[in-house]
């Protein structure tokens, strides 16, 4: 079922793949309009963006209302990420993290940050870049760890921005909420569906 309100307008939750651009065009790249069919299309756009080599939780629409309540810095609407990343997340690092890391030029809001699961860097090949995954794997013996982190703003690169400055890289970055609104795990990468009464509710309420 498609969400309306006020004048039919849409709204849609996308899982958006690595290697695309959010962006309607791009004389380059991939699109993530170019997953939507083109009626969609021309009239969909991205609430806020993923950096190209990020995946996850994307909305679109055509109520620039929401985009605008959304997108509203002042607001600090909560983004919550997944992640795999070379190093170590020791005590220390995570209480940097959480109270503030210096990021030159500005210092990141608090962040709140979990320790998920700790690998060698070869358990997770099947995840890194095409482009840095031999560099890693000469090390594949190396500490690698997974973790989530929730942030109240969006600056450019910014999750990767702080990892580094606590001596982590991180290689694969999953959004999977915002606010309280979730990531369908049904969606595949590069698919997408209307949401529902109640995530629209989660969404508009953030």
């Amino acid at each position: 079922m498609i969400i309306q309100a006020g004048d039919d307008m849409l709204y849609y939750m996308f899982n958006k793949p690595q290697g695309c651009v959010t962006a309607r065009t791009d004389e380059i790249h991939r699109t993530v309009m170019d997953y939507f069919p083109k009626e969609l299309a021309q009239r969909l756009h991205p609430v806020g963006r993923l950096d190209k080599d990020t995946c996850g939780l994307l909305i679109l629409t055509d109520d620039g209302d929401l985009d605008f309540r959304i997108m509203q810095p002042d607001r600090h609407i909560s983004k919550t990420y997944f992640f795999y990343a070379v190093g170590t997340l020791t005590e220390e690092k995570k209480k940097l993290i959480e109270n503030g890391i210096p990021l030159g030029g500005f210092t990141a809001r608090e962040a709140e940050i979990k320790l998920i699961r700790e690998f060698r860097i070869g358990d997770l090949e099947e995840f890194m870049p095409d482009d840095r995954r031999s560099r890693y794997m000469k090390n594949p013996n190396g500490p690698a760890f997974s973790a989530s982190v929730t942030i109240c703003e969006g600056k450019k690169h910014q999750v990767k921005r702080m990892l580094e400055a606590a001596g982590c890289r991180i290689f694969y970055l999953r959004r999977d909420m915002i606010g309280a609104l979730a990531l369908d795990p049904a969606l595949s990468q590069g698919e997408y569906r209307p949401l529902t009464e109640k995530e629209l509710i989660q969404l508009k309420n953030n």
